[in-house]
């Protein structure tokens, strides 16, 4: 079933709450219909999963598929898509998905991704250095911070940035573009990538690259295709993702000042105020969708075989069932009384291969502004910050400002 969607709805019946916060949607949802259908930026309608054991559950199941290519099946969006890729890691299921996520597993484990950390902490320091006491922080700093970060990493020019922009923006939007001009973005994504990789293969160093081509398992490494593909899905994710949850996550703070007080008073309390973000703003876009392979029974409901349903994992990160009083932001919810783990990075197989690495990020970034401007306040109310229309919900911009 399609539905016709008015310009600019892009997520018609979960309309986000006042100031960013989770759409009321949610709540009468997990009451009434926690699997009730809902419209797709496409105009499809499936299933919405919005409960923490559905979405865990429908996550974790052998049943939940990736393949969406069958025809006539619901779409995310109109058009070519990310769900379109069947060689992306995130379209695969076992055993190629199994396969793949075990050669690359240790390049991404945190005692790969701690020595990272100073490279990460300098970048967000210098662009703080090069920002006045008036500065947009989106722009300025948001989206410029993993932009940086992803090309450091990957030993890249910081020149190609505005075309991971570009490419990044095309694939990670419900606009009016149509089929042609995402297609074009994905060949030419896909020519930069590929150019990428001849590049390390000629000349190795210890960048993220060079260690994605050194992965193996035994004698099994990524083939050419797949390489390719894990280095666009890097430049996609660590760029426009990670920007949305740092600027969602400043706003978030700046809208308790007691809490922003804390963490400049004791930056060390950073690094479990992220695990709060992540769970009440994270993350920026939900779960892709899934199509179950056989009759499912979740704890919410049956989902006969063939459904394409989606999981929402902020509705999930905000079940009072597995967070008590979740519209309450509280930067000490993980260290006094550790609730069940946050889903902002999915879970079970398809569980975000990078989660160390945007934790790192996220945490240097925040960290960097509590100690280096620790009297950041908006510029206005808080009310006057326009959202981004789109797959990923971020503020458009966001001036702020260090002056009493």
């Amino acid at each position: 079933m399609t539905a016709e969607l008015n310009p600019g709805e892009t997520w018609p019946d979960i309309v986000p709450g006042p100031l960013a916060t989770p759409s009321p949607e949610f709540a009468r949802r997990r009451e009434s219909g926690p699997l009730e259908p809902a419209t797709m930026p496409s105009g499809d309608r499936v299933p919405l999963a919005v409960g923490y054991e559905d979405v865990r559950a429908l996550l974790a199941s052998p049943t939940s598929s990736r393949n969406l290519r069958l025809p006539g099946l619901p779409r995310l969006v109109s058009g070519i898509g990310i769900d379109d890729d069947p060689n992306a890691l995130i379209n695969q299921d076992p055993p190629e998905h199994t396969r793949y996520r075990r050669i690359m597993h240790g390049t991404f484990t945190p005692r790969r991704i701690e020595p990272w950390r100073p490279r990460i902490a300098r970048l967000a320091q210098d662009l703080l250095d090069g920002l006045g006491d008036e500065f947009d922080l989106v722009e300025g700093y948001a989206l410029q911070l993993p932009g940086q970060v992803i090309c450091e990493l990957l030993g890249v020019p910081k020149d190609d940035y505005a075309r991971f922009v570009r490419w990044t923006d095309m694939f990670l939007t419900t606009s009016t573009a149509t089929e042609q001009a995402r297609y074009q973005s994905n060949v030419e994504f896909m020519a930069y990538a590929t150019e990428l990789v001849a590049q390390h293969r000629a000349e190795p160093g210890e960048d993220l690259i060079d260690l994605l081509i050194q992965a193996r398992d035994q004698d099994d490494r990524l083939s050419e295709g797949e390489l390719v593909h894990t280095v666009f899905a890097l430049i996609t994710a660590g760029h426009e993702t990670t920007a949305s949850m740092i600027a969602r996550g400043v706003f978030r703070l700046l809208l308790h000042p007691a809490q922003w007080a804390e963490l400049v008073a004791d930056p060390n309390l950073v690094a479990t105020a992220v695990e709060e973000i992540l769970r009440f703003d994270g993350p920026p876009a939900s779960a892709f969708m899934r199509r179950v392979t056989e009759d499912t029974d979740l704890p919410g409901g049956r989902l006969p075989a063939g459904t394409v349903v989606m999981p929402n994992l902020n509705a999930a990160n905000h079940d009072p069932q597995a967070f008590p009083d979740p519209e309450r932001f509280d930067i000490h919810r993980f260290t006094d009384h550790p609730p069940n783990p946050h889903v902002a990075f999915g879970y079970g197989p398809h569980r975000c291969l990078a989660a160390s690495l945007a934790r790192v990020e996220l945490t240097e970034a925040i960290r960097a502004l509590v100690t280096q401007r620790p009297t950041l306040r908006l510029t206005a109310s808080p009310e006057s910050v326009t959202w981004a229309d789109g797959l990923v919900y971020r503020p458009v911009a966001m001036h702020v400002t260090t002056r009493g």
